[in-house]
């Protein structure tokens, strides 16, 4: 059966408030079993890690059950290949220590004007402590599509690594992250995804997408503030960690410094089992599509994403449509509607000669809450021309998002540029 928005939002109490939830990109709503998790680790095993007593035997059962659900998510060979952190950013400046070791004086390394900034300084900052060139890609300023010419030509360079983002959350732009990786390993060049902006949106495969490392931030999908790392098993094992001497340098915990968000981490496991729940209840009609490919909760995963993906679609052509129809205002990345595939729901835009800032704070007046601002993809609202004068407004539809709510989003909107 379709997705049922209304039986969805019940998985979410905080959508009980009178709001309209537009700021999805910068962190979604959590779903109840994601809650229901966390609740439920800290009162049953709350412990630390490897001790000889219940709680900390459970708690540890626990924390290998989210790593086998989050191989399962990314469609990993393996649970090994998964590392928790506080975040996307924090995982990448962590491990971007341990990758740039490795790299010599003269090297070279990619990375692009359409990425988060949290796929871009972390890589800026560790060339300029190993000496090493960075070379930029640019994106097309009036589709917001990546330049995979430009790409091609820095990949002759042989470079060392190539970060890059699976969608932009400032566009919505989907990249042909196959394609990409495809190009890149012809260069021997390994690849670094951001998946952050991607993973609430549509199915991931980082076995079929063949990128050596790709991260996600768990609070964009539904779940706790955690970050999620994907890396291939002969990429980590090979690493150098940088960790405290009695730390484990074993797989997974090889990466995973500290004592981590137990109870964030259990958190996640609730976010992968309301996608299971999504992919049971509304991805019938996907089932054939993917049974040959995947069993067990890899299939369930693949078929509640495809279902999400299904009316997200749908409402990404609706909010598209909506925001065409208000006078004065001006869109950035792609508008072809036989392009939406080529996009998530996540749209920015100004609106005639008025501050973003003011722009949201009027939205919000009228409970729609909205982004302004650049979202850390300084590199984009820069290359538009649109940093110095406060960036851009930003919404972004998740499934748990109504066409009514887009409706009184156009109305709000209209009101504001008639004033």
């Amino acid at each position: 059966m379709p997705l049922d928005v209304h039986a969805v939002r019940n998985q979410f109490p905080s959508l009980e408030r009178p709001a309209i939830f537009f700021d999805n990109p910068g962190g979604t709503q959590i779903a109840k079993p994601s809650l229901d998790r966390i609740n439920r680790y800290l009162i049953e095993c709350n412990a630390n890690h490897e001790g000889a007593f219940a709680t900390s035997v459970d708690s540890d059962a626990i924390l290998d059950e989210v790593h086998r659900a989050m191989a399962d998510f990314y469609n990993a060979s393996s649970p090994d290949e998964i590392v928790f952190g506080n975040n996307m950013t924090t995982l990448t400046l962590h491990i971007s220590r341990s990758i740039s070791r490795e790299w010599n004086e003269g090297d070279e390394i990619v990375v692009t004007r359409l990425d988060h900034d949290a796929n871009v300084t972390p890589w800026v900052l560790a060339a300029q402590d190993r000496g090493v060139k960075v070379n930029w890609v640019d994106f097309d300023v009036e589709d917001g599509t990546l330049k995979l010419d430009d790409l091609q030509r820095a990949l002759e360079r042989k470079p060392r690594l190539l970060a890059v983002g699976y969608a932009s959350n400032a566009l919505g732009t989907i990249n042909p992250l196959a394609e990409i990786v495809k190009m890149a390993h012809e260069a021997g060049t390994p690849v670094f995804v951001d998946a952050v902006q991607y993973a609430p949106h549509g199915p991931i495969d980082v076995q079929k997408l063949d990128c050596d490392f790709l991260v996600s931030s768990a609070y964009k999908f539904f779940g706790p503030h955690a970050g999620v790392l994907f890396g291939k098993r002969e990429r980590l094992d090979e690493l150098f960690a940088y960790k405290v001497r009695p730390a484990t340098n074993k797989l997974p915990g090889k990466f995973e410094t500290g004592t981590q968000n137990h109870e964030g981490i259990a958190g996640v496991l609730g976010a992968i089992e309301y996608f299971e729940w999504i992919g049971r209840r509304f991805g019938g009609e996907f089932s054939e599509e993917f049974a040959e490919e995947y069993q067990g909760r890899r299939l369930e995963l693949k078929k509640a994403m495809r279902a999400i993906h299904a009316y997200e679609y749908e409402l990404s052509r609706t909010l598209l449509v909506a925001l065409e129809s208000v006078p004065g205002i001006r869109l950035y990345g792609l508008t072809d509607f036989r392009r939406l595939e080529e996009r998530v729901a996540t749209f920015s835009f100004r609106l005639k000669d008025l501050h973003p800032r003011l722009v949201a704070e009027r939205l919000a007046q009228e409970g729609i809450y909205v982004w302004d601002g650049n979202y850390y993809a300084i590199n984009v609202t820069e290359r538009l021309g649109l940093e110095d004068s406060g960036g851009m407004v930003r919404v972004g539809a998740v499934h748990y998002n109504t066409f009514e709510e887009v409706e009184r989003l156009r109305e709000s909107l209209t009101r504001i540029a008639a004033d």
